[in-house]
């Protein structure tokens, strides 16, 4: 394995050293994890995609676009509505 350098702020490498501490792990292993748990948006559609198929093939549930759309959107309107009082 090879490593590489990357050049990122000194806060967010402080940060991520924080984090990386606080669950017992050295920057590197903490990125190493990181990087091996997250999804690129092509695997997160993929997934997505297989989520609805399988939603519909058990039980029908097959919302258009726009309904999409608005239960995509329903968390924000809800933090929205919470932090505005």
């Amino acid at each position: 394995m090879s490593d590489a350098n990357v050049r990122i702020p000194e806060e967010a490498k402080e940060r991520l050293a924080a984090f990386a501490a606080a669950e017992g792990l050295s920057l590197r292993a903490y990125l190493a994890r990181l990087a091996e748990t997250m999804l690129t948006p092509a695997e997160r559609a993929e997934r997505a995609e297989k989520a609805r198929a399988a939603l519909k093939e058990w039980n029908g549930y097959a919302p258009t676009p726009a309904e999409q759309d608005d239960l995509d959107s329903e968390p924000d309107r809800r933090l929205a509505r919470v932090t505005s009082r």
